[in-house]
């Protein structure tokens, strides 16, 4: 972050619009409760839940840690545990694989997924629990950089994050709008974002692609050494919504608002929703349970570094596109607000 000053500027920004997020799990196999007997209380579900997040310092990371704890604290008897991951893609794949009951990955990698196309060979079965919080495609350069737009990256080298990443897919995509053909225009290396911030101090990168909260550690930890500046990216969306052959290509334009990172003015950039999935035979009490936790503590599941900026309104949570909802967070919907 940028100092106390900044920080004092933007605490009452922080923890005011959240009303969704993902959660986490353990290992183990999933169980409905027993019956209990009348005259008990029913504890809700129990058994073991495992979700695909992301990398470790991502934000992917710190909503499953924090939504851990809440199912937790709301059903004793679901375990919980996060798994970390390259992101929105090898979530997926893990979800399908049966190593994990939940994953969280971008819209577009979600509707890809169920309707088989790349970077997917064939449909893979999937339900939501909701749509929780907005994810903002960041492509930072150094502040000192002649560097004003996408198109400008000609000859240059951009880190598009981890490969099995839903920002790396985003980001070749944003490269060939921009009139670049990855590869050849522009030298792409896929890094790990603890990698790709090394590379920036180095100067063995030019410019670096991340999507998630805003802020985010990654960049927070550029903007003194060397300094930073988020280039506009929102002009370049007709461009990537019509090479989309999805019924709805999810982005939007959305802000970054200024003094983000240290310095920076307010820039206009692209926003994907993120989706909170699971398998079709995930049982209906824990689909149930998972709901309510994040319609009862949303506001629990803020990360404290992040602006309110990022996060969805609880009624957005049914909004999954062409993902369907599990029928049990649909019936944890129909209870919650009729």
């Amino acid at each position: 972050m940028t100092g106390p000053a900044h920080r004092t500027a933007h605490r009452t920004a922080r923890r005011t619009a959240l009303r969704a997020a993902l959660g986490t799990a353990a290992t183990g196999l999933l169980v409905f409760a027993p019956k209990a007997d009348a005259r008990q209380v029913d504890r809700g579900p129990a058994g073991g839940l495992r979700i695909a997040t992301g990398e470790p310092d991502g934000f992917y990371a710190a909503f499953g840690r924090l939504l851990a704890d809440q199912v937790t604290a709301a059903y004793p008897r679901l375990s919980c545990e996060v798994v970390n991951s390259q992101g929105s893609v090898a979530n997926v794949r893990l979800l399908h694989a049966r190593r994990a009951e939940l994953a969280l990955a971008l819209a577009d990698i979600a509707w890809a997924a169920y309707g088989g196309s790349a970077p997917f060979g064939r449909p893979v079965p999937l339900r939501a629990i909701g749509r929780v919080y907005e994810n903002y495609v960041q492509l930072a350069v150094r502040s000192e950089a002649r560097i004003r737009t996408v198109a400008d990256l000609s000859g240059l080298t951009v880190s598009l994050g981890a490969p099995a990443s839903g920002g790396a897919v985003l980001g070749d995509r944003l490269l060939r709008a921009a009139g670049l053909t990855p590869g050849i225009d522009v030298h792409v290396r896929h890094l790990l974002m603890p990698q790709a911030a090394s590379a920036m101090r180095d100067g063995a990168i030019d410019a670096l692609l991340v999507a998630g909260g805003v802020p985010l550690p990654v960049l927070s930890g550029l903007d003194t050494r060397p300094g930073i500046r988020l280039l506009p990216l929102a002009g370049l969306l007709p461009a990537l919504r019509a090479g989309t052959g999805q019924a709805g290509s999810g982005l939007e334009a959305v802000t970054v608002p200024a003094g983000a990172y240290r310095g920076t003015p307010e820039v206009a950039t692209i926003g994907m929703a993120n989706l909170l999935l699971c398998r079709p035979d995930l049982p209906a009490p824990v689909a149930g349970a998972l709901t309510r936790v994040l319609v009862r503590r949303a506001t629990r599941l803020v990360p404290t570094t992040a602006l309110g900026t990022q996060f969805l309104d609880v009624r957005s949570l049914i909004s999954t596109g062409v993902v369907p909802l599990h029928p049990g967070a649909v019936a944890a919907y129909r209870e919650l607000h009729g």
